[in-house]
């Protein structure tokens, strides 16, 4: 059976193709990067890769509203805000930014439609890879065409974990972890990295905070429907519309084991952080 929104997701694969070709093109060639913090950086390749989403958007879904990181397109996103039909777009051009710049290759395009209070449709493409995670809410996520599953491992000691605990204390609580998993990795792109879970590339993926809706509405999707278990740090749903910039927490694994990082975060003393 067709998805309801198979037009909209064909939409956003050929977006993110399109915006991935852009940051490909720029690989290495970046002429301009700004400071939007101390650890944060913008190029103007994130600039022209949004501008070139938003004036698709526009042009194509004109009654939807745009949530996009570095344009100042910030519009509520949900049922009650955003447009009046209850959709909107949620776009990051390139997740991985600092990797981008020092031409570190792990980095991505992030698509998503939020139609009423959930993302309904998630592209994550990752333009060096050629590699494209796709996915409906009402259907199975795929990578390049082919159904994508979370990973199946036994034994949690066994996990490769993509998780970075922010806030004071944060090494010391990753390291007591660490001892229950086989290793963890920081690798700059938080929604190339929650995509990785629903392929298996990533056994599971946790961060306390720091992340804002851009960086988790395609890719949550994605592995949700990859049969991954997703939620915040705290095991209620992953997907708030209200939460402000950079509040939002994600542990994502699969059925049989989230339970069981949901008690070691919480023995590790995790709370939620928020960047500054």
């Amino acid at each position: 059976m067709e998805s309801r929104w198979a037009d909209e997701l064909a939409f956003a694969t050929n977006l993110a193709a399109r915006a991935g070709e852009l940051l490909r093109a720029s690989y290495e060639r970046v002429e301009r990067i700004d400071r939007k913090s101390p650890r944060d950086v913008v190029t103007e390749v994130d600039y022209a890769s949004e501008k070139l989403a938003i004036d698709a958007i526009r042009g194509r879904f004109p009654d939807d509203a745009i949530l996009a990181e570095e344009s100042g397109h910030h519009e509520r996103v949900g049922a009650a805000h955003g447009s009046a039909n209850g959709r909107t777009w949620v776009v990051d051009p390139l997740d991985g930014t600092v990797n981008y710049a020092n031409g570190i290759p792990y980095f991505c395009v992030s698509v998503a439609l939020v139609d009423g209070d959930h993302p309904a449709v998630g592209v994550i493409y990752d333009p060096l890879r050629d590699d494209c995670y796709q996915a409906t809410a009402d259907g199975q996520a795929t990578l390049n065409g082919h159904s994508a599953h979370a990973g199946t491992k036994d034994a949690l000691g066994d996990f490769v974990v993509s998780m970075a605990i922010i806030g004071r204390g944060g090494i010391g609580r990753e390291r007591a972890i660490a001892r229950k998993i086989r290793i963890h990795r920081r690798m700059g792109s938080a929604a190339l990295s929650l995509a990785y879970v629903a392929s298996g590339r990533f056994d599971a993926f946790v961060q306390n905070g720091g992340l804002s809706l851009w960086d988790v509405a395609a890719a949550g999707l994605v592995v949700e429907r990859a049969g991954g278990t997703v939620t915040d740090l705290s095991g209620r749903g992953w997907w708030d519309a209200g939460r402000s910039n950079a509040s939002v927490s994600i542990v994502a694994a699969p059925q049989p084991h989230h339970g069981t990082l949901l008690q070691l975060l919480t023995a590790a003393g995790t709370t939620v952080r928020t960047r500054r």
